[in-house]
């Protein structure tokens, strides 16, 4: 969900804009030592600050403990695979399903590495572009994945809460008056993710026009003037998808939401196996459900991170969330750690390795340094 949208100009490999070989600079491999170091560092500060032998000695290490860790990591394959089906039935065709599995590696290694400025829906318009991708199909894709996530969890939050209560939010939280800071980023977040993808729900499937003349209005303030030529870029791709998005038949617009959905489902049910494996709570069926609808709560406030992928405030808050499921300090430690080593750090050490290759196979030159 950390996508960021900013317009670029469309143009054909070899004859790069300025803004086009700022992004492309900012793929590069060496971009992955400051959140390694913040994540690693997070890490490393939780562990001297909560130390305790006496809980790490708690931990055992079963062949169960090892099998709940491998459902884990099927789960983060099947994530991916989801994710790339989508893919490949938004582009319709123009990929095929391996090209679909590359692509999602680069655009989850840039939402690892890139900066708030920059912003993984700038990197996914750029690299689909370079693949000969028409302008218009491409912002379809991209605005379209934003309004599928978006309402992934702006639907089912609410349906969670009904089933789970206030202590959805927060380790025993009893009602929505009883506030703590997480709570308070909890719901600005979740309207924060309602406002953005109402406005591009809005510009696709309803009054792309309005969204347009919206941009170019709010450029009439004079600290924003400077910005007109990008928001009347931006409006004029948003009329342009949403006129491609005629081109999905129903049977697609449910394929890509069930993907979506799968995709997210795949990712917090991870979580809940490598807490069950580590940690062997005491678990039954409404317990698990608040389990999961902790984790989708909790990634509502990730979405907002100011780190790349969350680096350093993902480890930070993992263990104030899930107190309940996770209570011995030093073992939440770990257990984050493993999370991210497989969902975050993996797919660092996969973009190193596929993202040079893409750019040479591209560009035909040596990547950026």
């Amino acid at each position: 969900m950390n996508s960021r949208t900013q317009p670029i100009p469309q143009a054909a490999p070899g004859t790069l804009t300025e803004e086009q070989i700022n992004i492309l600079k900012s793929l590069r491999p060496s971009r992955m030592l400051f959140p390694i170091f913040l994540g690693l560092g997070v890490v490393a500060f939780m562990l001297w600050r909560q130390y305790n032998p006496h809980e790490f000695a708690k931990m055992e290490w079963t062949s169960r403990t090892f099998a709940w860790i491998g459902a884990a990591f099927v789960l983060l394959i099947l994530r991916h695979l989801a994710f790339a089906l989508r893919m490949y039935i938004l582009a319709q065709g123009h990929f095929s399903y391996r090209k679909c599995i590359e692509l999602i590696f680069i655009f989850e290694f840039s939402l690892c590495i890139t900066p708030t400025t920059v912003g993984g829906s700038a990197v996914s318009l750029f690299v689909m572009t370079q693949e000969r991708l028409s302008a218009a199909r491409t912002t379809t894709i991209v605005l379209y994945k934003i309004v599928l996530d978006t309402i992934f969890f702006i639907g089912t939050l609410p349906f969670l809460f009904l089933i789970s209560g206030p202590e959805m939010i927060r380790p025993h939280m009893m009602h929505l008056g009883d506030m703590d800071w997480r709570a308070r980023i909890f719901f600005i977040s979740y309207l924060g993710m309602a406002a953005y993808g109402a406005f591009f729900f809005i510009g696709l499937f309803v009054y792309p026009i309005w969204i347009k003349r919206f941009l170019v209005s709010c450029t009439g303030f004079p600290a924003l003037r400077k910005l007109k030529e990008k928001a009347v870029k931006l409006g004029d791709e948003i009329i342009s998808a949403s006129k491609d998005m005629k081109n999905l038949g129903y049977a697609q617009h449910v394929g890509a939401f069930l993907c979506t959905w799968l995709a997210w489902t795949f990712k917090f049910l991870l979580i809940s196996c490598l807490i069950i494996g580590i940690v062997h709570p005491r678990m039954d069926g409404m317990r698990e459900i608040l389990l999961y609808t902790r984790l989708q709560a909790m990634f509502v406030i990730m979405a907002f991170s100011p780190s790349p992928g969350g680096a350093g405030f993902a480890e930070f808050v993992f263990g104030g969330f899930l107190k309940d499921f996770v209570p011995l300090a030093s073992v939440a430690v770990v257990v984050a750690f493993i999370w991210r080593l497989m969902t975050y750090y993996a797919y660092l050490a996969a973009g190193a390795i596929i993202v040079p290759n893409w750019i040479r196979k591209v560009f035909k030159k040596e990547p950026l340094s």
